[in-house]
């Protein structure tokens, strides 16, 4: 077993993520050694986000480690501080997005029992992202284009 420090983590970025979405990530779990759970932590520069507004299939957490960040759900927007821990559950009800509308960086704790294959649904743009587990496979689809027949164009 090998440690992961949350608090010393160092953060990837993606430099393809649009303004507003440039948060850092740290694969923690995985470091850690873990398999049965997803654990993440990010890091949020001042006014960046991570995730589009989304739900998935799957429980979600949230824990703020540093910082402040706004926290979008169905039911509103709310501040979260240092300490704060907030469970996503599943589907609809579970939307929700973070954002860093603060003057520090924010850094935050993800964990779920999300595994490939994974399913995210972003009411905002009715899209949905599904990752089978293969990156040739992956896709993200709008929802109003998905609505085909399950049989269509098989024989």
């Amino acid at each position: 077993m090998q440690p992961a420090n949350v608090f010393t983590a160092t953060y990837a970025y993606d430099g393809t993520d649009p303004d507003g979405h440039r948060g850092g990530e740290a694969t923690v779990g995985r470091i850690a050694g873990g398999s049965a759970l997803t654990v993440r932590a990010y890091e949020l520069p001042p006014g960046q986000g991570g995730s589009p507004y989304h739900y998935e299939y799957a429980e979600e957490w949230l824990l703020i480690l540093a910082g402040t960040v706004v926290l979008r759900t169905p039911a509103g927007e709310r501040e979260l501080v240092t300490g704060d821990l907030v469970c996503f559950p599943v589907g609809p009800e579970g939307a929700h997005e973070a954002v860093n509308r603060g003057a520090e960086p924010a850094r935050l704790l993800m964990f779920s029992s999300s595994r490939e294959p994974a399913v995210a649904v972003y009411p905002d743009s009715d899209k949905i992202g599904v990752w089978p587990g293969n990156d040739g496979d992956s896709v993200m689809l709008r929802r109003a284009d998905g609505n085909v027949d399950y049989w269509e164009g098989e024989r």
